[in-house]
């Protein structure tokens, strides 16, 4: 597996590549607090499957660059999972495959390029109109308050304390009994450094904050609220403790033709990790088909 250097929109974004570059693009984006090493299990898989595999470090980690006007609003995620497609020269039969922020950078850049991406795969946050009456329940405000701790100022430093001791209890927390050990290395080194945590949490941050918005990111942001044109296979892990699986309830019912959904057994956020091999052979089979 090699590291790429992509340029987007002037931001310097490093890539995870494995795969022959003359293959379709499979563009797979990560979540929160995660990274591109997320992906280790599935992009061999990807790879030899003929797709040319691809998982950029989303801006504002390590050793992607922080964007210099902090905007980390969800249709500028998306917007560079495109520009990633266009500077690759991939073309339509490319698939997006998203884990958390990555899901819904699926969406946004589904929705907003829909004659780039053939096929959409997303786990571990549903479409918002499946997800938006769940999200207010008890249960998944309590589940939820990671989120509106973010939008304090005190968060970077309770973020970065005891050596990310917050992240070590979010994965935990998210999946049961799943060993995050190797994950979190990679997790702190992409949040070491001035600035790396402030751009993790602004992903939050401008959920909340319309300062932290561009103009040109609106039609991928407006995309990123729906649902995928493409035939989406969603997948979300029966003991997610960050987001619970019955907010993935209606999914079935609100996806394109051709689509498909499952909750995964013995899986918590993390549903990759846990369960890779079952995981894999679904994303495999659904692309290919």
């Amino acid at each position: 597996m090699s590291t790429r250097w992509v340029t987007v929109d002037g931001l310097e974004m490093a890539c995870l590549e494995l795969g022959s570059p003359a293959g379709p693009l499979a563009l797979c984006l990560h979540g929160f607090p995660d990274t591109a090493h997320t992906w280790r299990h599935l992009l061999p898989v990807l790879a030899e499957a003929g797709y040319h595999a691809v998982a950029p470090y989303m801006r504002g980690y390590a050793p992607s660059g922080i964007p210099a006007d902090g905007c980390y609003q969800t249709g500028a995620l998306a917007d560079d999972a495109i520009a990633i497609h266009r500077a690759l020269d991939a073309d339509a039969d490319a698939v997006l495959v998203g884990h958390d922020w990555g899901a819904l950078a699926a969406y946004g850049a589904a929705g907003a390029a829909p004659e780039r991406w053939r096929r959409v795969v997303a786990m571990s946050v549903p479409p918002l109109p499946a997800s938006a009456a769940g999200f207010f329940t008890y249960a998944q405000l309590k589940r939820s308050f990671y989120v509106f701790l973010a939008q304090m100022d005190l968060a970077d430093a309770v973020v970065a304390g005891d050596d990310f001791a917050f992240v070590r209890s979010l994965w935990a927390d998210w999946s049961p009994g799943y060993d995050a050990t190797a994950d979190l290395a990679e997790v702190r080194r992409a949040l070491s450094g001035e600035g790396r945590v402030a751009a993790a949490l602004g992903y939050y941050r401008a959920m909340f904050d319309a300062t932290r918005h561009r103009p040109d990111h609106e039609v991928a942001q407006r995309c990123a609220t729906g649902v995928p044109p493409q035939p989406t296979l969603y997948l979300h892990g029966a003991d997610d403790g960050c987001i619970g699986a019955e907010l993935a309830g209606s999914v079935p019912d609100l996806l394109a033709p051709g689509s498909a959904a499952e909750v995964v057994a013995s899986a918590g956020h993390f549903l990759h990790l846990q369960r890779p091999d079952l995981v894999n052979e679904r994303i495999a089979d659904f692309v290919a088909s």
